[in-house]
């Protein structure tokens, strides 16, 4: 039995000797595989990434940017790559300038701050009532201590740094001072992000007199070329291939102002008696932060109610 077992596994081995090397001599007679040539030897067909051609010169509220500097140069480059490629963000930035930039336009006017301030806005928020990790809140991300310096209430119940027309006029405090201790408005605008102490100290240990000849940590560093490359996109969007309607625009819905007296322990009845929504009053009135209104002292709030039709 095991002669024959042995032999039935020895014919069972040469008949896969036998077939392999059938095998090896097809596939030798086979031509040999070639590379399929590329008809496009690009990689992304129609679409390429182009490099930008910055504007021949730039300027912050009048103020030059020298731009014949290399690094200067470069670090403007930089900002407008990343915000020109950062294509989400750009189309909702022009579509937010349209609602919100007639009121801080105005507002700057009123108080004597140059209008590219506007822009400044843009950086810190992306033009909405966000908070950072720091706290600070609101259009132009303000500390709960400096707003409550520029008058602004500032606590659990109302916080008026969530009020764009009244922190924006805070902000123009703020920049005036700044722009008094500084002496440019360029100088200016570093110090809301850097803090006026800290931007003189700069100047001091460096002995330069320019933002533009200090060395600072990166996001001070860079965060005036942001106000320069937003300026120029949200000038002329189409120039940085942003293409908005105008129907695709936000715009401000119109309000009434209800003047408010006393407490108010419900919002959401009080909403609901002006023929809106709870959701309605808050997006009205971000400043309103809880769901009533603590008013012990009788101070005149405005509570603004949307005119009739836009929420039907």
């Amino acid at each position: 039995m095991k002669k024959i077992l042995l032999g039935a596994g020895i014919v069972v081995v040469l008949l896969l000797a036998v077939s392999a090397v059938q095998q090896n001599s097809s596939l030798q007679e086979m031509e040999p595989m070639k590379t399929p040539e590329l008809k496009d030897p690009s990689r992304v067909g129609d679409y390429g990434v182009y490099a930008l051609e910055l504007p021949k010169t730039l300027d912050f509220a009048g103020e030059s940017v020298p731009l014949h500097h290399p690094d200067i140069k470069e670090r403007a480059d930089r900002e407008f790559l990343v915000n020109t490629y950062w294509q989400s963000n750009g189309i909702m930035l022009v579509k937010k300038s349209k609602k919100y930039f007639p009121v801080i336009e105005a507002i700057l006017a009123e108080e004597g701050i140059p209008d590219d301030f506007k822009y400044l806005a843009v950086i810190e928020s992306g033009l909405d009532n966000v908070k950072s990790p720091a706290g600070a809140s609101g259009f132009w991300q303000i500390m709960s201590a400096t707003g409550k310096e520029l008058d602004l209430e500032v606590n659990s119940n109302v916080d008026e740094r969530y009020h764009l027309e009244k922190a924006t006029r805070a902000a123009c405090k703020y920049l005036k001072d700044s722009k008094e201790r500084m002496g440019t408005w360029t100088l200016a605008a570093a110090a809301y992000n850097a803090g006026n102490a800290g931007i003189n100290r700069e100047l001091e240990r460096q002995q330069a007199t320019s933002y533009y000849d200090l060395l600072l940590g990166q996001e001070t560093g860079r965060y005036v070329f942001r106000i320069l490359a937003l300026k120029e996109i949200l000038k002329s969007p189409e120039s940085f291939g942003f293409n908005v309607e105008p129907e695709q625009y936000y715009y401000q819905v119109p309000t009434k102002k209800i003047l408010v007296d006393y407490e108010i322990d419900d919002l959401a009845a009080f909403a609901k008696a002006n023929s809106i929504n709870y959701k309605i009053l808050k997006i009205h009135n971000p400043w309103l932060r809880e769901n009533k209104l603590n008013n012990k002292s009788g101070k005149l709030y405005e509570i603004e109610i949307p005119e009739n039709g836009y929420y039907d």
